[in-house]
């Protein structure tokens, strides 16, 4: 019977296991290929082709210079790669599948819009919008749901601060602002569709104390949000200063933090990383801080910030700097990563020695990070040599190294706890995403279960020439021309080309009664003397002048002799008697 609800089962009381009857209809009757078998647009999965073609090709890592170093009961364990070594090839089998799971690391996407290196890379808490700061000054807004796998571009890119390069940007804790650091004294606040939302005041930087100061004075370096209050956040600076501001209140901010340095001159040290713990996952209210004279910070989350809870000068190399620290979700392990090439492990509740120290991951990147994946059970950082690594936080041994861009430094890592992808970016502008596509969900996999994009002109390359790539010095380039076509005749090609000439104005009344330059030049006496020399055009008449005057004649026969007068002589003898009578008298 056509759309009668049967019950399942002959058990009467299983209300809630309902099937719904299909229209009896012949299989062999033209009429089934036209009715509907299913609610909704019904679109044929392509993914499964895409996947194969976005399969990562693993190559073997460069090997660690040395091991972890440390003095707790991991230091002596074996990895893991050793007691795999001492297992059958089924269970090393296994062992890949189970890998697998473990890391969403078996296909990945690669995104290129920026024209130099991507810095940060944050997405929102449910995964489906994306954005990217990088060194160009852009901000580019990605959004999963209207992209393509042939069709990986930004549907939106804004220029926060002109001509300022970006060192962050980060979503807020409910997706709804963005936290934006340029490479000035101003952090701004974007809301998730790309329009500002407060711009930061800049403090007075003729005052010498930076408690006095409403604002960061010099360069802003980093910031994070809130895990809790989505209105607050958190910047640090060169100014040697870390600040907490409210969204609502841009003039001033709420809490300033003045970093001491008994290591760096003058006591101020550039603050170059800080993150908050996350209580919601059972953490401690923490406040991290890292600087470039190598020194670590930890205040006590809701403050007071007048003395820090406790401090470690040099944990890391100075003049360097650390560039990142993540907490686990006890909050009772720190990570601290450190652009002098080493990370290390540190206990919260004992907060004067690292657990554990790694030095063999070369970074370039004051902007390279550390991070947790969303179960605490594994470190992610990335180094200078193009690979990531999953490290163990109790031991920091790599339980897994990635070449994502072999050679090219890696800057950002993140691993996304609701899409269970993980997303890099690198100093070539691009952005890549490692997905499993039977352990990740969305981000990647809409992007590749989405129809193809209709292409555009532009799009197709052989009618484009990507600048990005480099020109031939010896080509010539013609913008406009337009070359004949072996279908078209000489004489519509010619048209076409007619086509891209300028307007030529038409012709006026008052256009033809003005005289043209020849017309003057022919029928007007001595015209061209206009364009010669006057003093030029004279002096070629002065000896014609001399030898055969044409006016003067008559004047030289009546010129009369010149006579000129004796005045001085007369004088002299004046001057002579009136001496001559001084002497007789």
């Amino acid at each position: 019977m056509s759309g009668k609800l049967k019950r399942k089962g002959i058990d009467n009381t299983k209300d809630d296991d309902l099937i719904i009857e299909s229209p009896f209809v012949d299989p062999n009757d033209p009429m089934a290929a036209f009715l509907p078998k299913s609610f909704g647009k019904q679109a044929i999965a392509k993914s499964a082709p895409q996947h194969d073609k976005t399969k990562r090709v693993d190559k073997p890592a460069s090997p660690p210079k040395s091991l972890p170093q440390g003095d707790n009961e991991y230091h002596n364990r074996p990895s893991n790669k050793d007691s795999d070594d001492d297992s059958d090839d089924d269970d090393d089998d296994d062992s890949d599948s189970d890998e697998e799971e473990e890391f969403p690391t078996s296909h990945e996407l690669i995104i290129k819009d920026h024209t130099k290196a991507v810095n940060s890379v944050s997405l929102d808490p449910s995964g489906m919008r994306m954005i990217t700061s990088s060194h160009d000054s852009i901000l580019r807004f990605y959004d999963f749901t209207g992209m393509a796998s042939n069709h990986l571009h930004s549907f939106k890119s804004i220029e926060p601060r002109e001509g300022h390069l970006l060192h962050h940007s980060e979503f807020s804790i409910n997706g709804e602002n963005i936290l934006v650091i340029p490479a000035c004294a101003q952090p701004k606040v974007f809301d998730r569709d790309g329009y500002e939302v407060v711009e930061f005041v800049k403090g007075d930087q003729y005052l010498r104390d930076m408690n006095n100061t409403k604002g960061h004075v010099s360069e802003v370096l980093s910031g994070t949000w809130h895990p809790t209050d989505r209105n607050l956040l958190v910047t640090c600076s060169s100014d040697s200063t870390v600040r907490i501001w409210d969204v609502n209140q841009k003039r001033q901010q709420k809490e300033v933090i003045v970093v001491k340095s008994r290591t760096a001159k003058g006591g101020r040290t550039r603050v170059m990383c800080v993150k908050w713990d996350d209580p919601t996952q059972g953490g401690k209210k923490l406040l991290a801080a890292g600087s470039q004279d190598g020194g670590l910070t930890l205040w006590g989350g809701d403050g007071p910030f007048n003395r820090p809870m406790a401090t470690v000068e040099e944990a890391h190399e100075k003049e360097v700097g650390v560039s990142g620290v993540a907490f686990s979700k006890d909050g009772n392990l720190m990570v601290s990563r450190g652009v002098d090439g080493t990370v290390k492990s540190w206990d919260t509740r004992k907060f004067k020695k690292p657990i554990m120290t790694r030095t063999d991951l070369p970074s370039t990147s004051q902007n390279t990070t550390i991070s947790f994946s969303p179960d605490s059970s594994t470190v992610l950082t990335s180094d200078s040599l193009g690979n990531l690594h999953f490290l163990s936080p109790a031991t920091l041994r790599s339980e897994k190294t990635l070449q994502v861009t072999p050679q090219v430094p890696l800057i950002a890592s993140l691993w996304h706890p609701r899409l269970n992808q993980v997303f890099t970016t690198s100093t070539d502008s691009t952005v890549k995403i490692l997905y499993s596509p039977t352990s990740s969900t969305r981000g990647a996999l809409t992007i590749l279960s989405n129809p193809l994009k209709k292409r555009h002109i532009d799009d197709d390359p052989s009618l484009t020439t990507d600048i990005a790539t480099g020109m031939n010095a010896d080509a010539i380039y013609l913008p406009n021309a337009v070359l004949p076509s072996k279908t078209k005749s000489l004489a519509q090609a010619n048209a076409m080309a007619n086509a891209y000439k300028p307007f030529k104005p038409h012709t006026t009344p008052f256009a033809k009664s003005t005289p043209d330059e020849e017309h003057i030049r022919k029928n007007v006496a001595l015209s061209g003397m206009r364009d010669e020399d006057p003093r030029e055009a004279l002096l070629k008449y002065a000896e014609k002048a001399k030898t055969d005057p044409m006016f003067t004649g008559a004047w030289r026969e009546t010129q009369p002799v010149t006579i000129y007068s004796n005045e001085r002589e007369e004088e002299e003898e004046e001057e002579e008697e009136r001496s001559k009578r001084q002497k007789r008298y």
